[in-house]
């Protein structure tokens, strides 16, 4: 029985991807660096950090940790630009989350920065419906490394305990994820995973072996969690 739902942020609730590429890349032709459209998407579950990092790499540029720390400023700025006349939520997801924060205890867990997120969630006035934010600022590996999902659910419990409530159990939580990386990094904590294909091919999500795959999120709601995987 899920008890606990774990979202990703980008890809997940924001159609932002796309969004990313366009800021970093408008960032990196001004250092010489390169990044196709298959290489980035090829990232997804880093943090800022060890992407910037990793395309340099590959563009056989260096980067001083100032400088990195700048263009990622810089990038969070582009990106608070691009999302300032429309905030580009996927379909449904507001009110998935609205529905299941009633019946399920809700986490946020992303490797974007802090100010991103929440920036998006004030505007959205949903913040208050998760427990817990996880975030790049959190941890020091990314997904696929489950230590992201443990850590939320880490932190769940000792606000549940607190409040006298019973821990729940990773094998009470559902992973939202759009990459694989991020589906590997629910399955080892644990969790039971879903996939939506807004970002990556449903193959990909599979072959990552995501319990139940979905094409979005329009037609979920927390009945629908409890159907399908009450007997996983």
């Amino acid at each position: 029985m899920i008890r606990a739902i774990f979202f990703d942020f980008n890809g997940v609730v924001i159609d932002d991807e796309a969004l990313h590429l366009k800021a970093y890349r408008e960032l990196f032709d001004a250092e010489g660096v390169t990044m196709s459209d298959e290489q980035y998407f090829g990232c997804l579950g880093m943090d800022d950090k060890t992407f910037v990092r990793l395309a340099f790499e590959l563009s056989n540029r260096t980067i001083t940790d100032e400088a990195m720390n700048a263009l990622i400023e810089r990038k969070t700025e582009l990106h608070a630009e691009l999302i300032k006349d429309e905030l580009p939520l996927f379909p449904g997801v507001l009110n998935f989350i609205k529905n299941t924060s009633r019946h399920y205890s809700l986490g946020l867990v992303s490797m974007a920065r802090r100010v991103e997120i929440f920036h998006v969630l004030e505007r959205a006035q949903f913040e208050k419906a998760f427990s817990v934010v996880v975030t790049a600022e959190d941890v020091h590996v990314c997904k696929p490394d489950p230590t992201c999902y443990r850590l939320a659910l880490e932190r769940l419990n000792e606000q549940r305990i607190a409040s006298g409530q019973t821990p729940v159990l990773p094998e009470e939580c559902l992973v939202i994820e759009d990459a694989p990386a991020g589906i590997q990094a629910g399955r080892a904590a644990g969790m039971h995973t879903l996939g939506v294909t807004n970002t990556v091919a449903e193959e990909k999500l599979r072959a990552a072996q995501a319990d139940v795959v979905t094409r979005n999120l329009y037609d979920w709601n927390a009945d629908a969690v409890h159907h399908v995987f009450s007997e996983r």
